[in-house]
């Protein structure tokens, strides 16, 4: 069954999130200039004071609800997502998938861009059927009994589009987990998902790195991800100690997620608030903290070790429906050399640009619009 739904958090919630904002110990916080140690002070502060005068938790809501808003159940999971029909008479199902510190926020100005090409400048013929879930675990899916890895996630996923949503088949296109997720969709559920398009690569070959230029690329990786290894490791191990403590800080919630978005960004002058809307910033923050999912959001980290890790299995064979790729420079995590990842993918587009960052959708979203309406002529 799939039923309508409506965001709609209380007044009781949103003053107990504003409380605790307000009484926030800046004092007994070390005053750290910039962004090495991690959220940098003045920022938050100043962001926290925005958030609790100026911030309007009920327009953002506004803004979701535009949409249609549904929730369902697959395999006893209960998925929130939007649905946008396009407008042309065979528009093609897209499923949109965003990852961590992400939500559903990534896509909500590029959803219509999608559905109604016709009413931005783009042909009717390349619309899609737009499906934003909200990943199992995150935001307004419900929160999860126990860990997901992204491999289970593409099941489920398949599910919801081919059997509750009945459609006979679709594309699936995301960055972060999101492009993992769409990694597995296209390997294990190729009879109904027809092609892939990601802007981001987390998995690995079983049989590793084969020439000069993929050991050299697999070397400096490894060296630059070592100051990512930190939330990373927490995340896959011990998620609920971490969950323990930010279940009741909204502050150390956005400082958590906040740092994400200035590390992995392509960023203004080097300025975050130049780059993302301090409106933009605090409505994804708030969908984990008004829906207290930020503990099961981050179990996925913890499945995918369950499932094996960031390699695929030792019988891996290849994704053979067609894969579009979309690399943009101050993706924080490296992109392999065309040689390794021709033994991944059956790579039908391969898209670099100028500029862009790990939030495509968010930093680049007209880059990442049409560089799917091209891809849809590759299938």
């Amino acid at each position: 069954m799939i039923s309508k739904f409506k965001v709609s958090v209380s007044r009781g919630t949103l003053n107990q999130i504003y409380s605790k904002i307000k009484g926030y110990p800046w004092d007994n916080v070390q005053k750290l200039d910039g962004w090495e140690h991690g959220t940098n002070y003045k920022y938050l502060r100043s962001l926290s004071k925005y958030w609790t005068s100026k911030f309007d938790w009920k327009k953002q809501e506004k803004k979701i609800n535009s949409f249609s808003n549904f929730k369902t159940k697959v395999d006893e999971v209960e998925i929130h997502f939007i649905r946008e029909r396009g407008s042309g008479k065979n528009a093609t199902p897209l499923l949109l998938l965003h990852g961590w510190p992400g939500s559903i926020v990534e896509f909500l100005d590029i959803i219509k861009k999608l559905a109604h090409p016709e009413r931005y400048g783009g042909k009717v013929e390349d619309s899609f059927d737009v499906i934003t879930p909200s990943l199992p675990g995150f935001g307004f899916s419900n929160k999860l009994q126990k860990p997901l890895g992204p491999r289970k996630i593409a099941r489920v996923l398949n599910k919801l589009m081919v059997k509750n949503l009945k459609y006979k088949n679709y594309i699936a296109q995301g960055g972060d987990w999101g492009s993992t997720i769409c990694n597995w969709l296209g390997y294990d559920h190729s009879k109904s998902c027809k092609g892939i398009h990601v802007n981001c690569m987390m998995m690995r070959h079983p049989e590793g790195t084969k020439n000069k230029k993929e050991k050299e690329w697999e070397k400096r990786f490894k060296k630059d991800q070592v100051m990512q290894e930190g939330y990373r490791t927490i995340q896959a191990t011990k998620p609920q100690s971490l969950g323990y403590s930010m279940i009741d800080s909204p502050v150390g919630v956005a400082a958590w997620i906040l740092e994400k978005f200035y590390s992995w960004s392509d960023l203004k002058n080097d300025k975050i608030h130049e780059t993302y809307s301090k409106d933009t910033l605090l409505t994804n923050i708030m969908i984990y903290l008004t829906t207290n999912t930020f503990s099961t959001a981050s179990w996925i980290y913890f499945g995918r070790r369950e499932e094996g890790g960031r390699f695929f299995p030792n019988d891996f064979k290849k994704i053979k429906v067609p894969t579009g790729i979309a690399k943009f420079p101050k993706e924080m995590l490296e992109w392999p050399p065309k040689t390794y990842l021709d033994r991944i993918f059956n790579i039908q587009q391969l898209s670099e640009f100028k500029k862009g960052g790990h939030f495509a959708a968010l930093e680049q979203p007209d880059l990442l619009v049409n560089d799917l309406r091209k891809f849809l002529k590759c299938l």
